[in-house]
């Protein structure tokens, strides 16, 4: 039975990527067939007459499964900003239905993990009533949060977590991830945000000055959401 993850983060920049990255090499390390995407990205570098996203590449690498560009990141915005104002820019009109058929569409390929990276935060807009969050309810799956460990970050994990379940949705597991090197209490920041989170922590990353996705797979606590997907893997 195939595993699915919707990847969220408390705001952008707190480590989606490195922490998607590092679940597909921990499930890979497990013998298992991987999948990542990120549906929806801004900040896109235009190479080869395309548009293409460092996030989106990354998922790939990490990736058992070989998926064109695509297939990964349909929608590819140039500006570095907000989806819905890159792609009112771009003349793009963003609909969440759109993004949850496509994820479908390539989940039904053979995989046993698969996780699907947000963009910024919980709540970031796809259009004038639609947001991010709506994917992640379109394709029902249980969501793992990276909390960006810096001042205020209680709140927005909290105000992220209560979103999530609000919405319908389980919050499967949570990661923290120093993003500030200078914040102060990052061990009581962290205990504080275990204590409130109700769901199991499943790594903690300190500050790096070079993430590596493939090195940070073996920290974390994978076998809390993989026990049942290795069970159910094929035979080699």
């Amino acid at each position: 039975m195939a595993e699915a993850w919707f990847l969220a983060g408390t705001d952008t920049g707190v480590g989606k990527t490195l922490v998607a990255a590092a679940l597909l090499h921990a499930a890979k390390a497990s013998g298992l067939r991987t999948i990542g995407l990120k549906p929806l990205a801004s900040g896109c570098e235009r190479e080869h007459g395309r548009l293409s996203n460092a996030d989106a590449r990354a998922l790939m690498a990490a990736s058992t499964e070989s998926l064109a560009y695509e297939e990964v990141n349909p929608v590819a915005l140039e500006p570095a900003i907000a989806p819905h104002l890159a792609a009112r820019e771009a003349g793009r009109v963003l609909r969440a239905a759109t993004l949850v058929e496509h994820c479908r569409r390539v989940l039904a390929r053979p995989h046993d993990v698969a996780v699907i990276e947000g963009a910024g935060g919980w709540r970031v807009p796809l259009n004038d009533e639609e947001t991010l969050a709506d994917v992640a309810i379109g394709l029902g799956l249980p969501v793992i949060l990276v909390v960006g460990i810096r001042l205020g970050c209680i709140n927005h994990a909290l105000l992220s977590a209560e979103a999530i379940r609000r919405d319908g949705l389980s919050l499967a597991a949570w990661v923290a991830n120093q993003v500030d090197p200078a914040v102060e209490r990052a061990p009581a920041i962290i205990a504080s945000l275990g204590d409130r989170l109700a769901a199991p922590c499943i790594g903690s990353i300190g500050h790096l000055q070079a993430p590596d996705p493939a090195g940070l797979a073996a920290t974390l606590d994978a076998g809390v959401l993989l026990t049942g997907t290795r069970r159910a893997a094929p035979a080699r």
